[in-house]
């Protein structure tokens, strides 16, 4: 995840994901395998062995 390889349990679901690291659900994208994921999608996609995933947070500024 983000770069560095992380053990978590079999078939675990991105929604699920974001709760075991403690990340936050707000401004936040998240890409399986290079793919954006929708948010309503989160719940009901499960990531595998060999997935790699991004959570790309969306900081303000000006």
């Amino acid at each position: 995840m983000n770069g560095e390889k992380k053990q978590i349990d079999s078939e675990v679901t991105l929604d699920r994901l974001l709760d075991l690291f403690s990340l936050p659900r707000q401004r936040v994208a998240v890409e399986v395998n290079k793919e954006v994921v929708p948010r309503r999608n989160w719940e009901n996609v499960r990531v595998g062995d060999a997935d790699q995933i991004e959570v790309i947070h969306f900081v303000g500024g000006g």
